[in-house]
């Protein structure tokens, strides 16, 4: 199934005005990112009548701060969860076949610095390509000392025995976002970012939609639904607390909460400190973690932590205990180790991890990774957890929930299987690698739009022109400058510097677009926020 109509506008105007006009959802949807984004694809593309609210921008949150990794989890074949690493092996081909232009195909190799790591990673990486059997992306090697070294020439060659090269996928996380939520507006989908869920509504003690509110504006709007989706992610349990105290009648909140946030840290450098093509993964750090350096648009990101955290802070800082961590541990396996004056952006994200509901410890090692869908007594449903490589999945498993509790009739499940995203083009279409620094490739058969628009040819940095920040406004739900620059560019995560530098012009080209503040001012705090390294 290819999507083949002409990109739809998303004029901010027209969506607020299809959004006052009082009309009967199938389902309304709260969070625009992975998941929300993903079900609402697969419900609008089974013929539901679908609306989405995001309160702030679409994959602002998690969904845009990812290791950048399509994979099936090594770490969760090393804890014998089996079921879930062959259901996402299998979900990675599916997302790479239908986002080739966002999604693609990236060797990892594993270096080995003591004698008996080659066979006993080697062995477990077998059994990965096993279980993925024909969604397999390439045969596990062997490798000695020098074969190591040509693929990772910058690897730190004392004590190197040999290593392993095995295959994984990575994808650019925020655009992937918008091409989910642009294929859905073309199943007929309201999508509208900036656009808080302010309340439920009820009927008869059950939920019959909610109140949307334009943060732009403070204009609040009547949403009837059949059945109402809390897919907010890290912040699903405040509206499961604000149905809990409905249910109650007495304005307590005795529902308890349900996701445990765990803090994810990503440092960001200049492509020479891996000098490659390939992944570089650290199965069992110092302390037991795992380490990736992966390189992505030009730049290499280091990473991950995995800290629990008691805040939902929208904006989360890094900790100095997790930046002297990635680094410690980087510079045990680069022979140039990158310092703090290297990092050119770090961001965070906050890992939806469930929480068992009589745990309250502080260990985020033994939550779930998987995701969970429970529908309150008034038919609320919530889902969180998992990751963006299942979110197709997780789509589904919703809405198996929802026939469940006949909050809506069963239709044709599967549909998403073979569905292309908006720019994937025909089969076969070429498509360049994700390692590359941005340019016109992410957009992938759209370029020639692109092109086509005033300011192709005028150059904001390299790789970003003009016309791309017109066909953010005009077609991809971009109002801000942050907007842009950090979700449809990239740039904000790549080179925090850099971005801060165009914020004026980009502002200057959103508000001929758009005619709304593009708040200038205010990606130029948050650029410097991206270069905060606590000491």
């Amino acid at each position: 199934m290819t999507i083949e109509t002409q990109p739809l506008l998303t004029r901010r105007a027209d969506l607020i005005d299809r959004l006052a006009k009082t009309r009967q959802y199938d389902i309304a949807i709260v969070g625009g990112g992975a998941t929300g984004l993903g079900l609402a694809l697969d419900a609008a593309a089974r013929g539901f009548r679908v609306v989405l609210v995001e309160s702030h921008d679409f994959a602002k949150g998690t969904s845009s701060r990812s290791t950048k990794l399509v994979h099936g989890g090594v770490r969760y074949l090393a804890q014998g969860n089996t079921a879930l690493v062959r259901e996402a092996l299998r979900e990675r081909t599916t997302l790479l076949a239908n986002a080739p232009h966002l999604a693609q195909a990236l060797a990892f190799v594993m270096p080995s610095y003591k004698w008996w790591e080659t066979p006993f990673y080697g062995l477990g990486l077998k059994m990965y390509d096993a279980l993925a059997g024909k969604a397999g992306l390439g045969k596990t090697e062997f490798l000695n000392r020098d074969q190591t070294l040509a693929l990772l020439p910058r690897a730190q060659p004392q004590g190197l025995k040999g290593g392993v090269k095995y295959w994984d996928g990575q994808f650019d996380d925020a655009r992937l976002a918008l091409a989910l939520a642009r294929t859905a507006a073309t199943f007929g989908a309201l999508l509208v970012n900036y656009c808080r869920a302010a309340d439920l509504l009820y009927d008869a003690g059950k939920v019959a939609g909610l109140v949307g509110e334009d943060t732009q504006t403070g204009q609040q709007y009547r949403i009837n639904a059949r059945c109402v989706v809390n897919a907010a992610g890290v912040w699903v349990d405040e509206l499961r607390q604000r149905d809990g105290a409905a249910q109650g009648g007495d304005g307590r909140c005795p529902t308890q909460a349900l996701v445990a946030p765990s803090q994810g840290v990503h440092l960001v450098v200049d492509r020479e400190f891996l000098g490659a093509d390939v992944g570089l993964m650290v199965p069992k750090t110092a302390d037991g973690r795992v380490l990736f350096a992966v390189p992505w648009l030009g730049k290499v990101i280091l990473g991950t932590t995995d800290t629990p955290r008691h805040d939902l802070a929208r904006e989360p800082l890094a900790f100095k205990e997790e930046v002297d961590f990635i680094l410690n541990e980087s510079a045990r396996y680069l022979r140039c180790a990158p310092v703090r004056a290297d990092v050119k952006s770090v961001w965070v994200g906050l890992r939806p991890l469930v929480k068992p509901q009589d745990d309250e410890g502080d260990d985020t090692k033994g939550l779930s990774r998987e995701h969970t869908v429970l529908v309150s007594r008034s038919g609320l449903v919530t889902v969180t957890g998992g990751k963006w490589t299942t979110y197709r999945v997780m789509a589904e498993d919703v809405l198996d929930k929802c026939v469940e509790r006949s909050l809506l009739e069963r239709r044709n499940k599967g549909v998403t299987t073979h569905l292309k995203l908006i720019g994937a083009g025909p089969p076969g279409m070429k498509t360049s690698s994700i390692c590359q620094p941005p340019g016109l490739h992410s957009y992938g058969d759209e370029q020639s739009l692109v092109m086509s628009l005033p300011g192709a040819q005028a150059t904001l940095c390299d790789g970003v022109t003009q016309a791309m920040v017109r066909f953010a406004a005009r077609y991809e739900y971009a109002i801000t400058v942050e907007d842009f620059l950090a979700r449809r560019s990239r740039l904000l995560f790549l080179d925090a510097r850099l971005a801060g530098t165009l914020a004026a012009q980009v502002g200057e080209i959103l508000f001929q677009e758009t005619g709304l503040d593009p708040q200038v001012g205010a990606f130029s705090e948050l650029a410097q926020h991206y270069l905060r390294l606590p000491e």
